[in-house]
């Protein structure tokens, strides 16, 4: 399997799974993808289905990292993908499914479920993806004898789980920008209360998307990140984004007793790379019938699907709201489906791409606008701070379940496109407890807390304030990098 930019100018020099790895952005600016979606059959289904979860990840990620010798993939993923590692779970789930689904019941002719994926040591489903994409950078790095330094960007979850998966890892340094003050108090405690000599926080002063466009600037400077390894574990890091496919294919499975079913996925999205992976599930073959994209009040990426209309807004008009890991106006890993829409035609796509830079925005043709819903089963929808509160407080007082913020506007926008006789599976964000303020105004009472987090913001944080500026960031990893 090769790789090449969404841009164009790596096109003529497709590169490894363990190339890119590493490099997260490519050199010309865009996004790595692979040269074609390896295809799953009918007799791929019905092989994995069953499997556990480290054995499906294997499955579906060899078709990906082909230049990983099998038996040390296996190795990885069974590693990874334990029940000691996944052990936050709640009444009635088993650590052992690692992704267990929990259905709430039957709704507009359908079974509505959730696919909680918030096990995790960070209690979020960044851990999904992150504990994996810290198990291959070790392997990969032990394997080269490099050394690497991680900047990344978090609204809330991706920071902790970052932190997390990297926390004592040889030859890895992490230096994780936030957004100074518009993270919940928990997120914020999760990430500075880390007190390992390799993690930096750093509280920029801006929003998340200011904190993204420093790390795709850092990531630009190609004399600069070649010095100082510079690597990514957002999701512009592919690695990042297909370990995310495997949850899907766990879903399915879950929600359905035969290959010949379809299911609709509904995902809350923020930078576009949770759903992006059920994208690339989808055009592998597997039976998703729509792909909801659920915002919060940040809502251009349900603006495009309504309308076809691309506008991503400007930091002073990106609002901070009570699911702030999707307070994001500018998606990253969206260029990853604009590109797929355009056929991969490098010139046309451009030609769309680069309006953003330009003109603020572009608008697809009627032509462009049918197919994403048909050929590519999209769909949207928005929900505000009082539709997130109505959710919880429904979805508590009907089924008895306590949902975060984020998978309560997946849940509105989720009920807005059921279809009959099509199972509608939910993805979990996060669990509650990580945003128990707007539990309490839901519910009035805290949310519940896994054991070992009582006491979480109560110890001690560490992190440095900096300005929202390239320079002053590229000058912090250079000193403190070593």
């Amino acid at each position: 399997m090769k790789y090449f930019s969404t841009r164009g100018a790596a096109h003529d020099a497709p590169k490894s799974f363990l190339d890119i790895l590493l490099a997260g952005l490519a050199d010309d600016g865009g996004l790595y993808l692979p040269l074609t979606y390896p295809q799953v059959s009918a007799d791929d289904l019905a092989r994995w289905r069953g499997l556990s979860y480290a054995d499906l990840a294997f499955e579906i990620l060899s078709r990906f990292a082909d230049d990983i010798p099998a038996d040390d993939l296996r190795a990885i993923t069974r590693k990874v993908y334990t029940a000691e590692v996944y052990r936050n779970v709640r009444d009635g789930e088993n650590a052992a499914d690692i992704t267990p689904l929990r259905v709430l019941g039957e709704e507009g002719g359908t079974r509505l479920s959730l696919l909680a994926l918030s096990n995790g040591p960070t209690l979020a489903f960044k851990d999904m993806a992150m504990q994996l994409l810290g198990a291959l950078f070790e392997y990969a790095l032990a394997r080269t004898g490099m050394h690497l330094n991680i900047l990344g960007a978090t609204s809330g979850d991706t920071g902790s789980a970052a932190e997390y998966a990297m926390r004592g890892r040889k030859g890895v340094k992490v230096f994780m920008l936030s957004p100074k003050g518009k993270m919940s108090a928990f997120q914020t405690a999760q990430m500075f209360s880390l007190q390992d000599p390799n993690i930096f926080n750093l509280a920029v002063e801006g929003v998340f998307d200011d904190a993204q466009d420093i790390v795709k600037a850092v990531s630009n400077d190609i004399a600069f990140k070649a010095k100082w390894a510079i690597g990514t574990v957002n999701s512009i890091n592919w690695a990042r984004v297909v370990a995310q496919v495997v949850y899907y294919f766990k879903g399915y499975f879950e929600a359905t007793s035969s290959n010949d079913e379809r299911v609709s996925f509904t995902v809350p999205s923020g930078n576009f790379g949770n759903i992006c992976a059920g994208h690339i599930a989808r055009q592998m073959g597997l039976p998703i019938a729509k792909l909801v994209c659920a915002t919060n009040e940040n809502d251009v990426l349900d603006e495009f699907f309504r309308t076809g209309s691309y506008r991503p807004r400007k930091s002073v008009e990106t609002y901070h709201t009570t699911s702030p890991s999707m307070d994001i106006s500018k998606a990253s890993n969206f260029e990853r489906f604009v590109f797929d829409l355009f056929d991969r035609d490098v010139a046309a796509f451009r030609a769309t791409w680069l309006k953003i830079d330009s003109e603020g925005s572009f608008t697809l043709d009627a032509d462009k606008r049918a197919l994403v819903a048909t050929k590519f089963g999209f769909a949207s929808g928005r929900s505000s701070h009082a539709d997130r509160l109505a959710t919880i407080r429904d979805i508590d007082a009907r089924y008895g379940v306590v949902v975060d913020t984020h998978t309560a506007d997946g849940i509105k926008a989720a009920r807005e496109q059921l279809e009959p006789g099509i199972p509608m599976v939910v993805l979990e964000t996060a669990l509650p407890a990580k945003f128990t303020e707007t539990i309490e105004e839901a519910l009035g009472r805290p949310a519940p807390r896994p054991a070992g987090f009582e006491n979480l913001e109560s110890l001690p944080q560490r992190s440095d304030v900096i300005a929202n500026d390239v320079e002053a960031v590229k000058a912090y990893i250079v000193k403190h990098a070593g």
